[in-house]
């Protein structure tokens, strides 16, 4: 079964940074991407930031220029640097893994990023 076990996460004043890592284990299919999600009280679960095969990234308009994903999705990791961190940052965040099926699509545990003013 797949695992996606995420780490990094916590509680930082506005302007500071944070790191969030995953990896994927016992994947079975071909990786297409991984990304992070997050998700706060009584909102959608929305995209942060996402690399795709061959190492095209997409970032949320809100966090262009602050946040920074790297890794491979050949290695099955994925990192988030969080800089900047303003209040509304404020969310569970999630590592996403996707194949080409549609099935082939899981999620981390989350991870609480508390951004305090």
């Amino acid at each position: 079964q797949v695992q996606v076990v995420q780490s990094g996460g916590g509680l930082v004043q506005a302007g500071g940074s944070l790191r969030l890592s995953c990896a994927a284990s016992r994947i079975s299919f071909s990786v297409n991407s991984m990304g992070w999600f997050r998700q706060a009280p009584g909102k959608q679960r929305e995209l942060v930031a996402q690399i795709i095969s061959g190492g095209t990234t997409n970032y949320a308009d809100s966090v262009k220029g602050r946040f920074t994903i790297s890794g491979d999705t050949a290695k099955n990791t994925v990192n988030l640097q969080m800089n900047s961190l303003k209040p509304e940052d404020t969310a569970v965040y999630y590592c996403n893994v996707k194949g080409s099926r549609l099935w082939d699509n899981y999620w981390g545990q989350g991870t609480q990023v508390t951004v305090s003013s």
